[in-house]
């Protein structure tokens, strides 16, 4: 299952988004908005991907204006690795070397066709592990409060 969410900005996005989801046959639950009338990113931010760190769902698409203030809020959740897009390689790299949980998307920076084709990367791309986990590892060590320079 994938949460997604957006707000009014990306409403649109997630929208199209969402009609891609259903024609692969690919599970989700919308976390709203459910209009393009004026709301606050952090909201529907921390509902999805609180739905990711409770195990609700796998991974979250998030949409706002730009995808960087939705992704900033949801990367103060304990537990997200979440990574604004906006071409191919970084979907997948996100993946295959941060094993990022969260993508996010602009509204108003990419067309919903590059965001279908991104999404698809993100979904079906593995995280690689060996030395990648060993760096996932320290990102949650920080956010732990390690100190990973000793």
């Amino acid at each position: 299952m994938i949460a997604i969410a957006s707000d009014h900005a990306g409403f649109e996005l997630k929208e199209a988004i969402k009609k891609h989801l259903d024609e692969r046959n690919t599970e989700y639950k919308d976390f709203g908005t459910y209009s393009e009338e004026s709301v606050d990113y952090p909201v529907f931010a921390y509902k999805a991907a609180t739905a990711v760190t409770k195990g609700e769902c796998e991974k979250a698409i998030l949409c706002c204006g730009t995808g960087i203030g939705i992704g900033m809020a949801a990367n103060k959740i304990k537990g997200i690795r979440a990574a604004m897009c906006s071409d191919e390689f970084s979907a997948e790299m996100t993946r295959r070397h941060n094993d990022a949980n969260v993508i996010c998307f602009g509204g108003r920076v990419i067309t919903a066709e590059k965001a279908i084709k991104l999404t698809d990367i993100f979904l079906d791309t593995e995280f690689e592990g060996g030395k990648h986990l060993r760096r996932v590892n320290m990102i949650t060590d920080i956010e732990n409060g390690k100190n990973i320079i000793e």
